[in-house]
């Protein structure tokens, strides 16, 4: 590895690396050398990692195990819950598996290690959305807690975000998608083009928002200014007047009849969506291909107004070291070197590599979720089942057009504990 910096002054300890004498210098299980599986094996680790179900998957821990020879104890929670535990139980894990706007809350408590950039083998193949907020060099940067704007702290035993790249990261980036609504368009009856549209009295109660506060926040967000009800000056940062405006807006829709429910799980929206309860919600798109898996029709709507996107990444616990640290590092380097990017993407989701995981793809494959282009045969999903149709095309087109239309990330805001109070006044009302 032999990426430089901006703005970091003299020679950094991965430029070191060109030199036979640092390379020799470091252990078999640093991740130096190359090649799965390395002293695993032969000298069993396991590796406690949590955080969302959308990556706390077995598959994942069943090919580590197959690969590396390290057995990944995962426990899979929603967002709320793993922001309090990454905090609260520091020594009840070894990975965090955790959003970017939950690293913002649990960074600075002092609960994880900083990871050297160095000793990632994968580093420059991580797209430039991590590393500097852009998609493409003309890209803007979305409203709200942008993961490159957490991603990366001064120095080893900084707990404070660095304003650009340097050579510790917070988390290494894994996963990330652009979300947007859900619909069933059988039962709609009309063309979808806007997040304004879940406010319609026609859906009265057949419509569904996602209850995790600072998630729901910004779909909410997204439904008021599309309704010319508010402009926010960043919608992932709002004032208790925005938070007020907004919260009373809901209050009062909620108090109409508007919605049907609140969601928190992966398996709650698919099910309001499956059974016809709902008919347009806050959504996540392996929950539509879920729904669709059923022979049922749903869709993930391209809206006119972008999408809410979202990222997480692998993050170390501050008391990990020795040999567990060396597997963590290792582990953490397969991650990104192709199998697992291949089988998110297949989820709908994007790896934080895609480079390496298009070579675990076929090109239909690659050409269908990254391209958007029509499928040549049936897609298929990781399980085996089919996805889609020959001739399908992905909702909302090519990686590109998807991550090049994000109007805001998930975020933490300032007033975050107004907010979640607010929001908890607002479920309760």
């Amino acid at each position: 590895m032999t990426r430089t910096t901006t703005g970091q002054k003299g020679i950094s300890r991965r430029s070191l690396l060109k030199t036979g004498a640092a390379a020799a210098g470091l252990a078999a299980g640093s991740g130096a050398i190359t090649g799965f599986p390395t002293i695993w094996a032969q000298n069993p680790i396991t590796l406690r990692q949590f955080g969302t179900g959308v990556s706390n998957l077995n598959a994942i821990a069943e090919k580590c195990k197959e690969d590396l020879g390290i057995t990944l104890e995962m426990t899979a929670t929603d967002s709320d819950a793993a922001a309090q535990r990454a905090v609260t139980q520091p020594d009840s894990y070894d990975i965090a598996d955790i959003e970017y706007w939950i690293a913002k809350k649990v960074f600075p408590a002092g609960v994880m290690q900083p990871m050297e950039v160095y000793r990632l083998k994968y580093y420059d193949k991580i797209v430039p959305l991590f590393i500097d907020g852009k998609l493409t060099p003309d890209s803007e940067i979305a409203q709200g807690t942008a993961p490159h704007t957490v991603g990366f702290v001064e120095a080893q035993g900084s707990a404070t975000f660095a304003t650009e790249p340097t050579d510790w990261l917070t988390m290494v980036p894994t996963i990330y998608n652009a979300d947007t609504l859900g619909i069933r368009p059988d039962l709609v009856g009309r063309e979808i083009t806007t997040w304004a549209d879940i406010m319609d009295p026609a859906f009265k109660g057949k419509t569904s928002i996602l209850n995790i506060p600072s998630i729901g926040i910004m779909d909410a967000a997204m439904i008021m200014e599309a309704m010319g009800e508010i402009t926010y000056a960043d919608k992932g940062n709002m004032t208790t007047e925005e938070i007020d405006k907004t919260i009373e807006f809901l209050i009062k829709a909620k108090a109409d009849g508007q919605f049907r429910a609140f969601w928190k799980s992966f398996d709650e929206s698919v099910n309001l969506m499956s059974s016809g309860e709902v008919v347009i919600q806050s959504m996540w798109s392996p929950a539509v291909a879920a729904v669709r898996a059923k022979g049922i029709p749903c869709v993930y709507q391209p809206l006119k107004e972008g999408y809410r996107a979202w990222g997480g990444g692998l993050g170390l616990a501050a008391h990990l070291k020795g040999a567990r640290l060396d597997a963590a590092y290792e582990y953490i380097d397969w991650y990104l070197s192709g199998w697992v990017g291949a089988y998110l993407n297949r989820q709908g989701y994007y790896s934080a590599a895609m480079e390496t995981a298009k070579e675990y793809m076929s090109e239909d494959e690659w050409g269908y979720w990254v391209e958007g282009k029509p499928a040549e045969g049936d897609i298929l999903a990781p399980d085996g089942k089919v996805m889609e149709k020959a001739g399908a095309v992905r909702d909302g087109g090519s990686f590109e057009e998807r991550m090049g239309k994000v109007a805001c990330w998930n975020s933490v805001m300032d007033e975050d504990r107004y907010m979640v109070r607010r929001w908890n006044e607002f479920i309760a009302s």
